[in-house]
């Protein structure tokens, strides 16, 4: 109907088979009533690996399926190119290795219309491979939930948001190009979105599922992202930190990473909780880092193994 709200779900791949799963799983959806719903698959790869599968499979989904392809190896294109793309009153994303459980859509929007909210987070529910480390499953690094500060989410992530695109705070607002291959320009879009006076709010029935790959059940993957999101963390702190005030910023992360680094000693036959403190004390020397501004370690757009090299994404 011509009175319908309009909601385009942006999904950015970077040759993933699984993105086949993704657009089936938004396609079997229950959606929400009174909105038109379309897709914007945003491929960075150098050439247009996706265009095909992309193409086929909109021949069998009842939802409306753009494809746009914008080359670079950098998600910060991908991303833009989705809210460029898009006319709609609102965004989703999700990424492409994700499934949308069937209300997910539903309970982002509900909440959006309860909250007046400028963006509204979704959980992630990670599913591990039978060879995941056994510790890993039982403490559950790999899910996605908000943090809240003072009773306040002030920033977020693009694995599970709706954003309103007609906000005050999100009009005209892109991710970062310089961070489009580090991680962290989602942290810092919403950072700056919240700092604008736009609200987050959280819906926490609206899951999505993801597969952790082998790749990224293992520690030292871990270790490495808790790294990079203190670093980015580290430098939106030193943006506004001189003088006394940055070394304070500093003393005060270096006094958490070793308190975190301690706490892992008297646990340290519990894999659990050992690895939990011990990857919590990395990501606190990771702000270290990047408040006294060492460059963010690349975790994205990586050459593939066929190029001689590996992605890390």
């Amino acid at each position: 109907m011509a009175n319908n709200l309009t909601i385009d779900i942006g999904v950015c791949t970077f040759r993933r088979p699984e993105l086949a799963d993704t657009l089936r799983s938004l396609d079997a959806m229950q959606m929400p009533a009174g909105f038109d719903i379309s897709i914007i698959v945003a491929d960075n790869d150098d050439t247009p690996t996706a265009r095909e599968l992309v193409t086929a499979l909109s021949r069998e989904l009842a939802v409306p399926v753009r494809y746009q392809h914008c080359p670079a190896r950098n998600i910060s294109i991908a991303r833009n190119a989705c809210l460029d793309a898009s006319t709609a009153d609102f965004v989703a994303f999700i990424d492409d290795d994700e499934t949308a459980t069937p209300r997910w859509l539903a309970e982002l929007v509900a909440t959006a219309q309860a909250s007046g909210a400028a963006a509204v987070l979704g959980p992630v529910r990670a599913r591990y491979r039978p060879d995941a480390p056994d510790w890993m499953r039982r403490g559950d690094f790999h899910s996605t939930l908000p943090v809240w500060v003072r009773g306040e989410i002030q920033t977020g992530y693009t694995c599970n948001v709706l954003l309103r695109t007609g906000a005050d705070s999100l009009r005209g607002r892109r991710f970062s190009l310089a961070r489009g291959q580090t991680g962290g320009e989602d942290t810092e879009f919403f950072d700056q979105m919240h700092k604008a006076g736009g609200r987050i709010a959280f819906s926490p029935d609206a899951w999505v599922d993801e597969v952790v790959p082998r790749s990224r059940a293992a520690f030292d993957w871990l270790g490495r992202r808790r790294f990079r999101v203190g670093q980015t963390h580290g430098h939106l702190l030193g943006r506004n930190a001189r003088g006394i005030g940055l070394v304070k910023q500093v003393g005060l992360a270096s006094a958490k990473a070793i308190y975190c680094f301690a706490s892992a000693l008297p646990v340290v036959i519990s894999p659990v909780r050992r690895n939990r403190s011990v990857l919590r004390g990395i990501m606190h020397v990771g702000v270290v880092s990047g408040l006294v501004g060492i460059r963010e370690i690349r975790l994205y757009g990586q050459p593939s193994p066929q190029e001689g090299g590996k992605r890390a994404a």
